[in-house]
């Protein structure tokens, strides 16, 4: 923020009773959060990303019909930078912001879109190119055709790295003039139902969250040839789960010694400890995530934010620093909460 004063961004789903995108001041030293207020410019603003000056943020709309929307940051909260643009993709669940354009990767319509970002950080009126996936999976309801649910840059920024539940794999893509062209296809265990990536700090490997059976795949990341090498697949809890267990959120520390997942259904944090140089990692706990359904999760100066769907709030645990275990701290009600982003 401009007047030095952190700010939490918080997405939420509008047609749940959610506020659209709300605001809050994160205070110095603990990470507490205090509402200050919301804006509903969009239907169903689910994930959000900053730019990094922090002075646009961009969210999706996640609706049948899908669009993205760029926002000023300002002293009194986001104000939109222009109408939002459809993405020719239905139900977006995820964006990021890739070599000047804004990705979404369109959970309904198994696609990436590519949105233009103009100079002054607005959105160009039309997208300028969407890839359309095809394929599907072994589960017969949620695997009968692609579904996109995330896409975000590699670290190295050269590759575009896209998550598809419904086909079991993770594409890497490039950008050229304005339209995504793929470059490798990596196949997952069949029925696994990828839903998030997180990388390490270095680079050299990744964490692939599995909603569909729950797990998290090790990986190598090899920049130089946009390559995804599977190493293992462990478990996110102990033992078999007594009901629903989707996997949703996975975070990584910015020293890349722990890694830690959300999973509706047992609403809970597991966290496990990176070892022999992130090619293996340890089950250490699992915790309560302080409501019920968490979405996603993200990590910010020693603290974990957890946004929970339906209990409708957003709590945040102070994180040990020897142990990565989560100590619950505090919570803020924010109605169908769905993800959290740090200014």
């Amino acid at each position: 923020m401009a007047d030095g004063r952190r700010r939490a961004f918080i997405g939420s789903f509008t047609s749940a009773g959610g506020r659209g995108i709300v605001t809050a001041a994160v205070a110095p030293g603990s990470g507490a959060l205090t509402v200050l207020g919301g804006v509903d410019a969009v239907s169903d603003p689910s994930w959000l990303t900053l730019s990094p000056d922090g002075r646009m943020l961009y969210a999706v709309s996640e609706t049948a019909e899908g669009a993205v929307a760029a926002f000023r940051v300002t002293g009194s909260g986001p104000e939109p930078a222009g109408p939002a643009v459809p993405v020719d993709g239905s139900g977006p669940t995820h964006l990021s912001l890739f070599d000047g354009h804004v990705l979404t990767a369109n959970y309904g319509s198994g696609s990436v879109s590519v949105v233009p970002v103009r100079p002054d950080g607005s959105l160009a009126r039309a997208v300028s190119g969407v890839l359309r996936h095809s394929g599907s999976g072994p589960h017969p309801q949620r695997q009968q055709g692609p579904h996109m649910h995330q896409v975000q840059p590699d670290p190295s920024g050269r590759w575009a790295v896209g998550v598809d539940l419904g086909t079991d794999s993770v594409r890497v893509c490039t950008l050229t003039d304005g339209a995504l062209v793929p470059h490798r296809e990596i196949a997952l265990r069949p029925g696994s139902g990828p839903r998030h990536l997180a990388f390490q700090p270095d680079g050299a490997g990744a964490y692939v969250l599995n909603e569909l059976s729950p797990s998290l795949v090790v990986c190598r990341w090899d920049a130089a040839e946009g390559l995804l090498k599977p190493l293992a697949e462990i478990p996110v809890l102990p033992g078999t789960p007594a009901g629903d267990a989707y996997p949703s959120g996975v975070a990584v520390s910015p020293d890349g010694r722990f890694v830690w997942t959300a999973t509706r259904g047992e609403d809970v944090l597991s966290v496990f400890a990176v070892e022999a140089g992130g090619r293996a990692l340890t089950p250490l706990t699992t915790v309560p995530c302080g409501g019920r359904w968490p979405r996603a999760i993200t990590v910010s100066e020693g603290v974990l934010y957890v946004a929970n769907e339906r209990s409708g709030d957003v709590t945040w645990f102070s994180l040990d620093p020897g142990t990565g275990v989560p100590r619950r701290a505090g919570s803020v009600p924010v109605p169908a909460a769905s993800c959290v982003v740090m200014g």
